[in-house]
């Protein structure tokens, strides 16, 4: 009875791993796209961490819709938004997943802990320290992919920015419209952050959005300081009934100038940022060359 026991208890967890197995499998294979707002449909990767935990999120989506948490709800709805994840996943999925990925994965760390205690590969008295390190490196894991992927969105706008305010003022100079122009460049370049959002504004003109409230939708809903300025001077200049091209030069005359500047300041910071592999690896890479053989006679003749 026993031995029937032992192998019912091998089989189940036989089956338990090979079900995981297919799950982890099955969610790593699938693809998450964001429907763009001419009908194309653009990849939007999401880590397999979040994806395996993405189908329970609904089940502690009423937790996140009381009102306590209607202002964090609307700050990480811009954030998704502005990180190009709008339709992909809602805040209150990723709220749930901020709490689902500690819980989960906690536990499956402190099970690997307890196995490389029992190795002794861990001392017993770090378990807590390291089991509540690894849970809060899992609560702040969707955060911090979110931040990185908004960080890399808006890096390359701001890197696509000038070159596009160059071309609209060639165009514009030349006797093309603003509309036309805009239309024609998403048209003929590649399909980037940037062309995803100018794609954005010219369909809610098309919809009948003005252009002054298309124009301060982009700045909302990209949250780039550099777009926004460029958005609030189109805004004025129509106002006004200001010549599009002169402020179309003037603003890509600021963001040369603005890049620029950025990369003189990488530059300065790049000796900072050296010091500390210097110091780490460099120096005792030589203090070995040079002091290794002195070392290893001093040590024979001692011997």
């Amino acid at each position: 009875m026993t031995l029937f026991f032992k192998f019912a208890a091998y089989v189940c967890w036989t089956v338990c791993a090979a079900g995981m197995a297919w799950y982890v499998t099955h969610a790593g294979r699938q693809i998450s796209y964001v429907t763009l707002a001419d009908g194309r449909r653009q990849l939007r990767p999401i880590p397999l961490v979040l994806r395996l935990l993405l189908p329970l999120a609904p089940n502690f989506e009423p937790l996140f819709t009381r009102p306590a948490f209607n202002s964090a709800r609307t700050k990480l709805g811009t954030r998704i938004t502005a990180a190009g994840y709008e339709g992909v996943i809602s805040p209150n999925e990723f709220m749930a997943l901020k709490v689902l990925v500690p819980f989960v994965f906690g536990i499956f760390w402190l099970i690997l802990l307890r196995l490389l205690s029992r190795f002794l590969l861990v001392v017993d008295e770090n378990i807590l320290l390291l089991t509540i390190a690894g849970i809060l490196l899992f609560y702040l894991y969707p955060m911090l992919w979110l931040n990185s992927v908004l960080k890399a969105r808006h890096r390359s706008m701001q890197r696509a920015l000038p070159f596009v305010l160059d071309l609209l003022t060639l165009a514009v100079e030349a006797g093309l419209d603003f509309m036309t122009a805009l239309q024609r460049n998403c048209e003929r370049r590649a399909l980037d952050p940037l062309n995803e959002e100018l794609i954005h504004v010219i369909r809610e003109i098309q919809l009948g959005t003005t252009r002054r409230n298309a124009l301060r939708n982009l700045s909302t809903r990209v949250g780039l300081p550099d777009l926004r300025s460029v958005c609030f001077a189109l805004i004025q200049a129509d106002e006004l009934g200001v010549s599009i091209g002169a402020i179309l030069r003037i603003q890509s005359d600021q963001m040369r100038q603005r890049r620029f500047e950025r990369a003189e300041k990488l530059a300065n910071e790049a000796p900072v940022k050296m010091l500390g592999p210097l110091m780490l690896f460099i120096f005792p890479a030589v203090f070995i060359i040079l002091l290794g053989p002195t070392i290893t006679q001093v040590g024979h003749q001692l011997l």
